[in-house]
């Protein structure tokens, strides 16, 4: 029996409002301002600062421009470094970022798809985790697409100081138990730190996108393929 009781990761009943068709019109205009800015030189959180002020703008719609927007070199850098089949590879994979995305997605809450083709929520992480109804089907949908691709392998790396990461790994080890490929859990300190120099990277993080030798966008393809009624806000006029 499941006793979980049913959660929905990264709800906010304010996002209806915020990104309606209406309002979303209003965040593409203000997004084109912001890249603009970027591709000059200016900070993002300034950036944003400034235009959100100018339209008025509530702090989650900040957020999703936060994360939505990049600079045009930045945004050319992460496309071509991306890759798209790793036969016989060990893919590395952000552990928390990608769960948790997958549980924001099952929860039919807020995904924002991002100018660098990504797709990325806006739940957080503040240091405090821990598992919902939706955590073994994000788990299985995961070591699913994982298994289609023929990889060899498979490194979770989760941060160890956010509660609850030692029964996440517990549970990963669980789930992806009877795939072909090997899996591995490590708690590190610090995920991005490792990850940065990985090839077959999987993550939303634009700072180990930035600096990762090559990366993987699994969440968007899982999302696309495998979770159905997803209303995704589309911010992401800089990708074709």
């Amino acid at each position: 029996m499941n006793t979980k009781k049913e959660t929905r990761r990264g709800y906010v009943d304010t996002d209806k409002r915020d990104f309606s068709d209406a309002n979303l019109i209003t965040l593409q205009k203000a997004q084109q301002e912001i890249h603009w800015l970027l591709d000059r030189g200016y900070p993002i959180k300034n950036a944003v600062t400034f235009v959100g002020n100018h339209y008025l703008l509530s702090t989650r719609q900040r957020s999703a421009l936060t994360r939505a927007t990049s600079p045009t070199a930045s945004i050319t850098r992460r496309k071509n470094k991306e890759v798209f089949a790793c036969d016989n590879q060990i893919v590395h994979i952000d552990g928390f970022n990608l769960i948790i995305t997958m549980e924001v997605a099952l929860s039919n809450s807020t995904l924002i798809k991002c100018m660098d083709g990504t797709t990325r929520d806006l739940a957080g992480l503040r240091g405090t985790y821990r598992l919902i109804d939706k955590t073994d089907i994000a788990i299985t949908l995961i070591g699913e697409k994982l298994q289609s691709m023929k990889i060899a392998g498979v490194l979770f790396y989760l941060d160890a100081p956010v509660s609850n990461s030692g029964r996440l790994k517990t549970k990963i080890l669980q789930l992806l138990n009877d795939y072909e490929y090997t899996v591995n859990v490590e708690l590190v300190s610090s995920p991005d730190a490792l990850l940065k120099g990985k090839e077959n990277v999987v993550t939303t993080d634009a700072i180990i996108l930035n600096d990762c030798i090559s990366w993987i966008n699994l969440g968007s393809s899982i999302i696309s393929d495998c979770i159905e009624s997803l209303k995704v806000i589309n911010l992401s006029s800089y990708y074709k």
